[in-house]
This record gives structure tokens, sequence and C-alpha cells, in this order.
């Protein structure tokens, strides 16, 4: 199993330590760094200065925003990215949430999956640099009637194949990830209910498509806080938690409210949202379970955060992406250096 590290977004707080997180974990030989976009900073730009100021760590976009961008554009930005990295960059795509996508960018949130898989197939024939035509539902190109004509890419990226990852919760996008992607982008995972709530799915994409899981990339981001105190580790995280299982999206399209449920927390996810859009954040955080942190997190000393590294590699993950908690850049760095030393005591490092 490999590590990543996600920088999350920009603006959040502690930008001038991000690159030298990065670097750590360039140095310590992290495979991925992975920076995300929403409605404030974008990806592109914060990936492209962390890949000037590196070596060797690949960089992501965990994730590009679908509604953002036409999918042409895209293909662009990944064939720069993939060229001025020197053959680094990881093409993660999302299709956001309905507040997000109609409130900042102005695109109706219908029709989710097909959207994606149309935008998959055009980035990926655009970034093959074969002359660029496509009929579907939501894109046509060249516009019909006009004086469009097919182009092509007119940069060479590194490689012939950048891969290509989708961010994944429900069970329709995952089986359609593992059927048209490289590898899943998931979020809160539990080690202990992964193949229900996410490894199946994905298996089965990858048997329509005609594939095995081998080589395809399940890619968690899990949180990582070191202590003795498990308690109170958790505890910091109780904030971050009620916030997307409370208050990322609607009521009724919340993704984020439907995993926990579907990991056995129906009472509480609803009681978290109940509290979260009444405006009680702080009763939100309280009414988390201790277990739903725990288990989707990697908490405690670096004995018992190896143990749960164990669990995540038996449960199918290949890339277990790290967001290292600290109030200081010094505690982040050593989070990230409790990271590797982790994986080398449960074995898995490659």
């Amino acid at each position: 199993m490999r590590l990543g590290i996600n920088l999350g977004y920009w603006g959040a707080g502690m930008d001038g330590d991000n690159l030298a997180v990065a670097q750590e974990a360039d140095r310590l030989g992290y495979d991925v760094c992975w920076a995300a976009e929403a409605y404030g900073s974008d990806a592109p730009t914060v990936l492209s200065w962390v890949a000037a100021h590196t070596e060797s760590i690949d960089v992501g976009s965990a994730i590009l925003q679908i509604p953002a961008r036409q999918p042409a554009m895209t293909a662009m930005t990944a064939a720069t990215l993939d060229s001025l990295s020197g053959g680094r960059f990881r093409l993660g795509l999302g299709v956001s949430g309905p507040q997000v996508s109609e409130g900042w960018y102005g695109v109706k949130f219908d029709k989710p999956l097909a959207r994606t898989r149309e935008y998959v197939e055009i980035v990926r024939r655009a970034m093959s640099r074969e002359r660029l035509s496509y009929e579907g539902e939501h894109w046509t190109l060249p516009l019909p009637g006009g004086p469009g004509k097919p182009l092509k890419l007119t940069v060479h990226p590194e490689r012939e194949h950048i891969p290509l990852y989708i961010a994944a919760i429900g069970p329709k996008n995952l089986e359609q990830t593992g059927e048209i992607a490289d590898g899943a982008l998931l979020i809160f995972p539990s080690a202990g209910h992964l193949e229900e709530t996410a490894i199946r799915y994905l298996r089965a994409g990858r048997e329509k498509a005609g594939l095995t899981m081998d080589g395809f990339d399940v890619c968690p981001t899990v949180p990582l806080a070191v202590g003795t105190d498990i308690a109170a580790l958790a505890d910091t995280f109780r904030p971050y938690t009620a916030l997307y299982v409370g208050g990322m999206g609607s009521r009724k399209q919340n993704f984020y409210n439907q995993l926990a449920q579907r990991m056995g927390y129906e009472k509480e996810a609803a009681e978290i949202q109940d509290k979260y859009l009444s405006g009680d954040k702080t009763g939100a955080g309280a009414a988390v379970p201790h277990e739903l942190i725990d288990s989707t997190t990697l908490l405690g000393t670096v004995e018992r955060i190896a143990d749960r590294m164990t669990e995540y590699a038996e449960a199918g993950v290949t890339t277990l992406t790290l967001a290292p908690a600290g109030f200081t850049l010094d505690e982040r760095l050593a989070a990230l250096r409790t990271g590797t030393e982790a994986l080398e005591r449960a074995g898995l490092a490659s």
C-alpha cells in the first residue's frame, strides 16, 4: 500500500505551511500529493506550484470540478500539468454537489452519472491527441451547423495515459467509476465497512468493463492525528465530521449523510443533520458518535496507526491518502513522519 498526502483547500489557513508539508512528503517517499477545489482556490494553480518545488511526488487534483470546466479545457489542463511536472500529474474529477454546481458555477445538477461518463470520454479522447469530435446528450463537438471543426490538442503530455480518478460515494457512481476510471477517490472510509460501501460496487464496474481490480487505485483520504488520548484526538474532528454529515448539501441531497447511514448510523446521521441545519453546529458535533470518527480516521500511537493501516490494506485500499492534523507546521510534519513509520511497522512499505 502506498501513501499520499492531501493538502485540502488552499486558503484554509495553513497555506504558508502547505508547501513545506508537500516537500516533506516528497522527501519521505509519499506517492502523491492531492489538492482540492470548491469555490475558493483552484487546484491546477496549487498543483503547478507544488510540482515546481518538489522532485518525485505525483501531484493530483482531488478534485477538478466537472461543472467548472468544459471537458476540452480539463484535457488541456491535464496535458499541461503532466508536461510541466515531468509526467507526475493525476487527474481527479467530480461532479461536486447541487449547491455548488448550481449556486457557484450556474450548471444544473442533473444526470450526474451520464454527464460524468460523457465528460470522461471527451477528456480521454482529447488527451489522446486525436481530432476531437463527439455526439452525446450533454456535449456535441463541434457544434452542428457552425464554423467549428474537429481540432487536435497541440500539447504533448509526458505520458500517453494520464491516470484518471473519480470522486465517488454513492453505489451507482462507484460502479461507474470502476467501469470508466483508473482509480476512485473516497472519503470517510471505514475499513470495516469498505467492502459493503465501496469495493463491491467498484468491482462490479470493473467486471462490467471486462476488468479486474488489478491496477485499479482505491484511494481514500483519512485524517491523521498522533497521540495517546484517543477520545481527545477524535473530538478535534467533530466539527469536520458534523460539517460533512450534517451540512454538506441539502437535506435531501447530502451524499455524506447517506454514506453514514449505509455504515449503520441512520439515527445518528439524522440527528446530526437536524442540528446542523437548524444552526446548532456545536450540538451537531456532539451528536457525532465516537466510533464513526475513530473508524474513519487514523488516531493514536504509531503502533495503533500501523494496525489500522493493515486493516485498510486488507480491505482493498491501494493508496492511503493522509490529511495530517496539527496546530503547527512541526506537528503536521511529525504526523507525516509517523505515517511513514507506521507503514513500515505494518510491513506495507514498498
